[in-house]
């Protein structure tokens, strides 16, 4: 991988992180950096430890987190209001990275955390993908 792969592979990582709440697919992140979707997904993998529909899912699944501690908006707006466009998809996804479902995470106090300073709230609360609860390498 060249280096000016691992610019664009940053920037589509960083619009992801910017813009997760547009329709993003993998083919237009792809195309914008210059890459076939193979190419692109197997080089982002191989640079972040996670293909690229993970990566802008989880990041949904952690504003979404955010949305719902909150407590003002229903499921259903939380929902759209990251970016996903079914409901039952992003609720599957958010049981499987959380480990309970979108209501019943709403449901229940989240006031523990509150004299915690939100950077560091926020890497306790990230969604862990992989199955032993390691933390996933970022650069």
């Amino acid at each position: 991988m060249t280096l000016e792969d691992l610019v664009r592979l940053r920037r589509a990582r960083d619009r992801m992180d910017r813009d997760y709440a547009e329709p993003l697919d993998v083919s237009a992140l792809a195309r914008a950096a210059l890459m076939s979707l193979g190419h692109f997904s197997r080089s982002f993998r191989a640079a972040f430890g996670e293909t690229p529909y993970s990566y802008l899912m989880t990041r949904r699944i952690e504003r979404a987190k955010a949305l719902l501690r909150r407590g003002d908006l229903t499921v259903t707006e939380v929902c759209f209001a990251v970016g996903c466009a079914s409901l039952g998809s992003f609720s599957t996804r958010f049981a499987e990275l959380v480990g309970e479902s979108p209501s019943a995470y709403r449901a229940r106090r989240h006031d523990d955390g509150a004299a915690i300073p939100a950077c560091v709230a926020k890497i306790h609360t990230r969604p862990v993908r992989n199955r032993d609860g390691s933390p996933a390498l970022r650069p």
